[in-house]
């Protein structure tokens, strides 16, 4: 059976790891889905130093490790003169880890779009920028909002990186309290239901409006 009086005599550890790790998430939700939207226009354009940075931003981020990402923003910046806490680290790892993924899932978006939008809507007077913004990355957002969704829940999952860094997470909190405890098993299921809390209600969201876009097609 599980000790319950952990949750409730460290509760206050566990909530404060909690609302790290939802600001964390977040706020990586938020960078990942921009930064991955620049990207995926990147790795479509006609102009050749764009693509190839997209392609090598991809590339490159998509087939690392996120742990080496997190390390090189907390232990490598510093050589650079740049210095970041373990919170800070984190996210922005996490943000660029994801929108590689994001990237890829928007530009498979982009290019199931009919070429004649794009064409329309520059007949129409508008610049490749305002026709790709108003018209075509709206349509193919709608297309891949399942692939985005789960990168989104991916990202809250993967969030448990800041522990490694000292990002006072969910994950660290639990590692404090398994420490002064000498309990392991407990703890760490109740971890486990903290994240449930978190990637149920995003996982029933995705799913509620995959179906409202597709009864709207």
């Amino acid at each position: 059976m599980l000790d319950f009086s952990i949750l409730v005599n460290y509760f206050d550890m566990f909530l404060d790891g909690f609302k790290v790790t939802i600001i964390a998430s977040l706020i990586a939700l938020v960078a990942s889905f921009f930064i991955g939207a620049i990207i995926a226009v990147m790795r479509i354009t006609s102009i050749l130093p764009l693509r190839w940075f997209g392609t090598a931003y991809v590339e490159f981020f998509r087939n690392i490790p996120l742990v080496v990402i997190a390390f090189f923003f907390y232990v490598g910046t510093p050589a650079l003169g740049l210095e970041f806490s373990g919170l800070t680290a984190g996210t922005i790892a996490l943000a660029i880890y994801t929108s590689a993924f994001i990237a890829e899932a928007i530009r498979s978006g982009i290019l199931s779009v009919p070429k004649g939008q794009m064409e329309a809507g520059r007949s129409s007077g508008l610049s490749y920028i305002q026709t790709m913004r108003m018209i075509i990355l709206p349509q193919a957002i709608k297309i891949v909002i399942p692939p985005i969704g789960n990168q989104f829940i991916n990202l809250v999952k993967n969030s448990s990186i800041l522990a490694l860094i000292a990002g006072t997470d969910l994950m660290y909190q639990a590692d404090l309290i398994s420490a002064k405890t000498y309990v392991v098993f407990d703890v760490y299921i109740f971890v486990a239901l903290f994240y449930l809390v978190l990637t149920i209600p995003l996982s029933t969201g995705v799913g509620y409006l995959e179906k409202r876009l597709a009864k709207s097609y």
